[in-house]
């Protein structure tokens, strides 16, 4: 595995702050922001420089009850090439669930959750990876995510899940130091104890962001500081193998760029103070797994169907309101809801800026109670307009010059062919009224 260094997440909003840091050898960007016929300049540019690029994915689903869409995997493989990269990355949890594997309708999280630590369920994320590592053209890596909440009956640790997952596919793996101290705090789970259970040779590179705690329960935000207990993580990791590389994650909230400068010089001496402990202890060769033949063999049909449900029933709960599955910590799923909520409304008011302008001061509750009741089915896009829709069928939207500004919007954006030409004609007529008064 190549020698990666310190890099960062590169974002547009620091795009040009990344330009000019010192020491940054590599950078990650989100695959699904990149489009591989335009990619952005300064990406381009960083190229040109020598800055190794790789594209993240965050919307693949490894961990979905069904097998990888091809069309996604399709597109992580375009981005890949058009960036020259190394390997690409995605995450191992599920982000969607229903469909025809369990007769239900088609749910999406709009977020990363964790699948259950079973055996059927490390079944079907193997067939899954191994699917996605003969669609893509170069190594894939997985992370392993952050959590608020638990599945009842697991029967393995997080460090033996992956181990086993890396053991069966040949998979690299992204750790993500950040994700374990969430899941100490959130799950009583010991980072060191996941750590040493770890196959370290197999691992790609590390993830570091910050967070933050709130009635006891740690908030994965990467719009905070890193704290310390991430970066003695960290260091306990380095003391173990040295990392091939460290990224710096900041999505949000972006500080100035010495702030960015400073944070990154606390990881590199965290890795710097476990290479000291490591001492004369030799490092494990960085390179992937052998793969084995023990459970080469792809889940049955009623493996995938019963992870299905049992994915289903845990997401309905959470974007639908329906009742908590039996075994599950109903706050815990309830602060769970509250923040898939949340970060749909910020999501869409940042794919859609300008529902915030027209809703002004009133969006973001209506969004909220918005998503309490109507599930996201396609995308953030398409949430953007079933809200905007919803909001003119229900009579929720401001009167006067806002109610249009929302009509004209969503009629701009809606296609010519509306799914339900009846919903279409009523929204039309509600604006004509309007439009009169």
């Amino acid at each position: 595995m190549m020698r990666l260094g310190t890099g960062i997440g590169w974002r547009p909003e620091i795009a040009d702050a990344v330009e000019r840091m010192p020491g940054i050898d590599w950078v990650e960007a989100v695959a699904e922001n990149v489009c591989p016929g335009q990619l952005p300049d300064s990406l381009l540019r960083l190229r040109e420089r020598g800055v190794t690029v790789i594209p993240h994915g965050v919307s693949l689903g490894l961990g979905d009850a069904e097998r990888p869409d091809r069309g996604r995997l399709t597109a992580l493989a375009e981005r890949a090439e058009a960036l020259g990269a190394p390997l690409v990355t995605e995450h191992i949890a599920f982000v969607r669930a229903g469909g025809p594997l369990t007769a239900s309708p088609r749910l999406e999280a709009g977020h990363l959750l964790p699948v259950p630590r079973t055996r059927d369920a490390l079944d079907v994320l193997c067939e899954n990876v191994r699917i996605a590592q003969d669609a893509l053209p170069v190594p894939l890596a997985v992370e392993n995510i952050a959590a608020l909440v638990a599945w009842p009956g697991e029967e393995m640790t997080e460090g033996q899940f992956l181990y086993d997952l890396a053991d069966r596919t040949g998979v690299r793996l992204l750790v993500d130091v950040a994700n374990l101290h969430t899941n100490h705090v959130n799950r009583g789970e010991d980072p060191a104890k996941a750590l040493a259970e770890l196959p370290l040779e197999a691992i790609a590179y590390v993830h570091v962001a910050g967070g933050f705690e709130r009635d006891g329960v740690w908030h994965d935000s990467h719009a905070h500081p890193v704290t310390r207990p991430v970066l003695d993580i960290l260091t306990d990791l380095a003391s173990r193998v040295s990392p091939p590389g460290v990224l710096l994650e900041r999505d949000e909230n972006f500080p100035e760029p010495a702030e960015l400068e400073r944070e990154l010089g606390a990881i590199r001496e965290a890795v710097e103070s476990g290479a000291a402990l490591r001492g004369a202890t030799c490092d494990a060769e960085a390179v992937a797994p052998t793969r084995t033949s023990a459970g080469a063999i792809g889940p049955d049909g009623p493996t995938r169907q019963r992870l299905g449900l049992a994915q289903a029933a845990l997401l309905s709960a959470l974007v639908a309101g329906t009742p908590v599955p039996e075994g599950f910590d109903r706050v815990r799923l309830g602060v769970q809801a509250r923040a898939l909520a949340a970060k749909r409304a910020d999501v869409v008011a940042k794919v859609a800026p300008e529902l915030p302008l027209i809703l002004g001061n009133g969006y973001r509750a209506a969004f909220v109670a918005y998503a309490q009741r109507h599930p996201m089915h396609g995308g953030y896009r398409q949430d953007a307009l079933d809200f905007a829709e919803q909001m003119l069928l229900d009579g929720r939207s401001p009167e006067g010059r806002a109610r249009r500004e929302l009509r004209r919007w969503w009629l701009d954006r809606s296609g010519p062919a509306p799914r339900q030409k009846s919903r279409l004609g009523q929204v039309s007529r509600m604006g004509r009224s309007l439009i009169r008064r």
